[in-house]
């Protein structure tokens, strides 16, 4: 298994009503890559100061994004199906309903930024869908 350390710039669009809401990560972590699956891990914490650690596994058609700490969750991204998760944190459980459209994944070169893809819609205790565009830059790091 290869481990290379990477820069991270993770940026979240989430489209309701008409309404954009953009959020962006930005941290360092690490880049696992096997064969044909590719895992991200890293750390962020929240205004509060709690740690909340990511570890993202990449296949060619499938996602998942597992979170544990100050929040946790097991969402997988599995292209064309509905899945479903439970997202926890401080104020309570949130029942997850994700239907992703697509997923692309370019691995980091020498020279270029890799690139994960991912959108998706989720309804969150079976409220009304809201679309999602979730892209990750990943960033060898010398």
């Amino acid at each position: 298994m290869l481990k290379t350390q990477v820069a991270i710039k993770m940026t979240m669009e989430i489209l309701d009503a008409g309404k954009q809401d953009v959020t962006i990560v930005e941290e360092k972590g690490q880049l696992l890559e096997k064969a044909n699956t590719t895992v991200l891990k890293f750390s962020e914490e929240n205004e509060n100061k709690e740690r909340t650690d990511s570890l993202i596994t990449i296949h060619s058609d499938r996602v998942s994004v597992k979170r544990s700490g100050a929040v946790s969750m097991l969402q997988k991204f599995d292209e064309k199906r509905i899945t479903e998760n439970v997202y926890r944190h401080q104020f309570g459980t949130i029942h997850m309903q994700t239907e992703t459209e697509q997923v692309t994944y370019q691995p980091p070169q020498a020279n270029e930024d890799g690139k994960l893809f991912i959108s998706y819609s989720t309804s969150l205790n079976n409220d009304k869908p809201r679309r999602h565009l979730l892209t990750i830059l990943v960033k060898k790091e010398e």
